[in-house]
């Protein structure tokens, strides 16, 4: 394992470890990796010893400028050295508390410390004092479970994951990273111990569950989640797209396995974590608008609009942030069956400036999800969707480069109206503000102040308002 151990500041920190007669070994993720061939730069380091003494004594090698970050009550430190993070703790051993998963810690050895990981993968540790430098130390087959691709705890996984129940997510998380399966006693621990998930904050559960959504094929993730009944704890309103509904022999798709789908076919062409968000939550409200009308079938009417109004307490319930990120998942669950429905439609200009309005900058997002929403195995209705969705696309490039719809501003403003008429904010400058943008939108005037300001005078009129000055605009604002 020498060859893997190059970077400089291993000798450093054998070096630093000899001279404290501690010893020192790279462990976990960082060991993992190597054999994963995947790139890291958090490094940990267990010390039979003082982490943290030993921490300071590489920081002064290191030279002037490189602090330690120390966390006391858990015995690390921290230093962010170039491009790597490295972390810095004494061998413990833990035991737990029924009603938490913060452990009592004591001094131990490198066996102790091996046996505390959470999985056999994560239990690897490379020596790195002289004699011994470079050496591997796999208790528990580590490496043969990276060959095999299974994920298994060191220790009786019951006990495991009952003492840290994250350790449950971390599991799917990793099978779904990896494409590794989760052997069968520990699958059937987290089963076991799945209510265990409750007393783990909702913030670490989500981080786990986004490093899922995020992983190359989410469904993966998804499906032992809810297998293995975590799914429906931490995140109930997925849970309900599950099943099928058959009534006089009609079936609705599974909208559990179609939401799936639609995800992991965003995945091959979005890494964007708020679109994926969008991709999981575009049909969560099909189980509340589920009906069935005889001679037609079932029916799902409005589910876009009241999904997006799910959006804001699903993103509160599972901690997620109640910000722009928020707004733009809620804007893609409310236009998703907008570029569907143009597919289907004869497309209008004026159905084409509506929805670059309504989607602004986030027109490109909106159309990825939309292809991503077509799962028929009908290789006739995937050409007839790809060939039309590509006439949509055309005819978005053209209106935009003609009428600059995406993020319109209006050409005559309410400060306009409300100097040309005298007027002070109200009823009648929203009302020719309104007209102005839908006889844009329409195609009855250009996106063009001059256009604009007769259409306003127009609608002045109408309203029974009288211009009481001119506004004089610069020649750029005019050919706007």
């Amino acid at each position: 394992m020498r060859k893997h151990l190059q970077h400089p500041i291993f000798e450093i920190i054998a070096d630093e470890a000899e001279a404290m007669n501690a010893g020192a070994f790279v462990v976990g993720g960082y060991v993992r990796d190597i054999f994963l061939k995947r790139d890291s730069k958090d490094i940990d380091i267990v010390v039979l010893g003082s982490g943290i003494d030993l921490a300071k004594q590489v920081a002064t090698k290191l030279g002037d400028g490189v602090a330690v970050s120390y966390f006391k009550n858990f015995g690390t430190a921290m230093i962010k050295w170039q491009d790597l993070e490295i972390e810095f703790v004494g061998a413990r051993k833990e035991s737990y508390r029924g009603d938490s998963r913060k452990p009592v810690v004591e001094i131990g050895t490198l066996d102790d410390d091996q046996k505390r990981r959470d999985f056999t993968i994560n239990a690897m540790a490379i020596h790195l004092t002289a004699s011994n430098f470079g050496e591997l130390v796999d208790p528990f087959n580590g490496v043969q479970d990276l060959h095999d691709k299974i994920i298994r705890t060191p220790m009786d996984p019951s006990i495991t994951f009952s003492d840290d129940p994250l350790r449950m997510m971390r599991a799917i998380r990793f099978a779904s990273q990896f494409h590794f399966a989760i052997e069968g006693n520990a699958f059937e621990a987290i089963e076991k111990n799945k209510e265990r998930i409750k007393i783990v904050s909702g913030e670490r559960i989500t981080d786990e569950l986004n490093k899922i959504i995020l992983s190359s094929k989410p469904s993966v993730g998804f499906n032992l989640l809810f297998d293995s009944g975590l799914l429906e704890i931490i995140f109930p309103q997925f849970c309900a797209l599950h099943g099928v509904e058959v009534v006089n022999g009609k079936a609705h798709k599974d909208n559990f396995y179609h939401t799936l789908e639609v995800l992991d076919n965003l995945s091959r062409n979005s890494d964007d974590l708020w679109l994926r968000w969008a991709a999981v939550l575009h049909d969560i409200a099909k189980p509340l608008t589920k009906r069935f009308e005889e001679g037609h079938g079932w029916t799902f009417h409005g589910h876009e609009d009241k999904g997006a109004r799910m959006v804001k307490n699903i993103f509160r319930q599972l901690k997620l942030p109640l910000n722009e990120k928020m707004k733009f998942v809620e804007k893609l669950v409310q236009l998703h069956l907008r570029p569907i429905a143009l597919v289907n439609d004869h497309i209008t200009d004026s159905a084409i400036r509506r929805l670059l309005f309504d989607a602004g900058e986030d027109i490109d997002a909106l159309m990825l999800l939309c292809h991503a929403d077509v799962t028929t195995k009908n290789e006739y209705k995937i050409k007839r969707y790809k060939e039309n969705f590509h006439v949509v696309q055309e005819k978005l490039k053209d209106v935009e480069a003609r009428d600059s719809i995406r993020n319109w501003q209006p050409p005559v403003t309410g400060e306009h109206i409300m100097k040309v008429f005298n007027l002070k904010p109200g009823r009648e400058v929203g009302e020719i503000k309104s007209a102005i943008r839908e006889a844009i939108l329409g195609g009855e005037i250009k996106n063009d102040f001059n256009e604009a300001y007769q259409f306003m005078m127009k609608k002045g009129k109408e309203l029974g308002l009288h211009p009481h000055s001119m506004i004089e605009e610069d020649t750029a604002t005019k050919k706007k």
